[in-house]
């Protein structure tokens, strides 16, 4: 039980006085870049699947 706390104690300490934590300003910055990136690749994707659904109609229309 002692190791349990030791650790407990040891990580409280590293998060508090170790880790570098961003500013708002990074974190703003971060989201907002992870926001457009989504975006983009779900347009991607988007793009992509109307197109494969388009060329599926074109193939199977065809066949008609």
């Amino acid at each position: 039980m002692a190791n349990v706390a030791e650790y407990i104690k040891e990580s409280y300490i590293e998060l508090t006085q170790k880790v570098t934590w961003p500013t708002m300003r990074e974190l703003q910055n971060s989201a907002v870049l992870v926001l457009v990136a989504a975006l983009i690749i779900a347009l991607v994707i988007f793009g992509m699947d109307q197109i494969i659904g388009f060329l599926v109609k074109q193939f199977y229309g065809s066949l008609t």
